[in-house]
């Protein structure tokens, strides 16, 4: 009998407690904020912009999280293609991706096998031009005077790597036109360029980059313009690139502009993301739009108009959407 009576007390004490537990949730002003909500940011290299990027909306998104109950987190990561593939895992809601990668991977062409048909747009941010910096005593003035060098194609995963891939095969040429192809990441390829192990590096970086500034300044590397009719060709077929000159002067020993090319970094995420965590993503940065261009140099120049529209390479995210529609940035 003690054991029944123990048991039914118990029982009732459970259920008890468990609808004392749903009336504090119920009653508790607070109640949302309770039921915490996650997203995270894939970015790139702790040096490049795109962690920058990604932390400056993390910081306007936390920023506001007793509102909407959002707390963001900004993760570096091996960058645009690691980047897609986990967002399409999963793994990751939102990320920083360039508009050639993006392009290619809502397609499934180039370097992925088959189309990733749920990628949604979210907003483009700042121009990214492909940047070779070289040693000043190699004596490279142009991407032909590379042969034989000692060159950092980038990091496999990222877009900086893809691109390299992209312009090489369009120059007929493979990795063994360089006597070391090395696989340095963002945050190793400046030192190892005045050390005096590579001979140049090749990068899709926002300028102006403290990953350009540190070489340039502290061993005088110089920057070299990417151009001619594989180029041209590739400018012409790809409605993601653009042509670019990077301004004389931005990099100390560098006084003259660098003629080249280049993509659009753009924010994506999965049509899987729910849509109120990419609308208060997107709201927290257009809403603080003035302080969200002055986390980064980078991204001084944004306007509103341009970033919903400009490389954005698969259709935009619901989220993102319902905020531009109310904002009358789209119709």
């Amino acid at each position: 009998m003690n054991k029944l009576l123990k048991k039914s007390l118990s029982k009732r004490f459970a259920l008890s407690a468990s609808a004392l537990t749903l009336f504090s949730v119920i009653a508790a002003p607070g109640a949302a904020i309770a039921q915490q909500k996650f997203v995270s940011i894939g970015t790139g290299g702790v040096t490049g912009v795109y962690y920058a990027a990604g932390g400056a909306i993390c910081r306007l998104v936390n920023k506001d999280r007793a509102d909407h109950g959002l707390r963001c987190s900004v993760e570096s990561t091996g960058g645009s293609v690691f980047n897609v593939n986990t967002i399409k895992a999963g793994e990751l809601d939102l990320g920083v991706v360039q508009s050639d990668v993006g392009y290619n991977a809502y397609k499934g062409e180039g370097q992925f096998k088959e189309p990733f048909e749920k990628l949604r747009s979210v907003f483009s941010i700042h121009p990214e031009p492909f940047t070779i910096l070289a040693r000043k005593e190699a004596n490279i003035k142009s991407f032909d005077d590379l042969k034989g060098k000692r060159f950092n194609v980038g990091n496999p995963g990222s877009g900086t790597r893809a691109s390299m891939e992209q312009l090489l095969k369009a120059k007929g040429l493979d990795m063994t036109f360089f006597s070391l192809a090395s696989e340095l990441r963002p945050d190793e390829h400046g030192s190892a360029l005045c050390d005096g192990k590579i001979d140049g590096f090749f990068y899709g970086v926002g300028h102006p980059s403290a990953n350009i500034q540190d070489p340039t300044t502290t061993c005088g590397a110089q920057l070299v313009p990417i151009t001619g009719p594989e180029v041209d060709k590739l400018v012409e077929a790809n409605p993601y690139y653009a042509k670019v000159s990077i301004p004389g002067g931005l990099y100390q020993n560098n006084p003259d502009p660098t003629e080249t090319y280049g993509v659009l970094a753009t924010f994506v995420s999965s049509a899987d993301v729910p849509e109120e965590s990419v609308y208060n993503v997107v709201k927290a940065v257009f809403d603080n739009f003035e302080d969200f261009k002055k986390l980064h140099p980078a991204l001084a120049h944004l306007n509103k108009e341009d970033m919903v529209k400009n490389g954005l390479s698969a259709p935009l995210h619901p989220g993102a959407e319902k905020y531009y529609k109310e904002k009358g940035l789209i119709k």
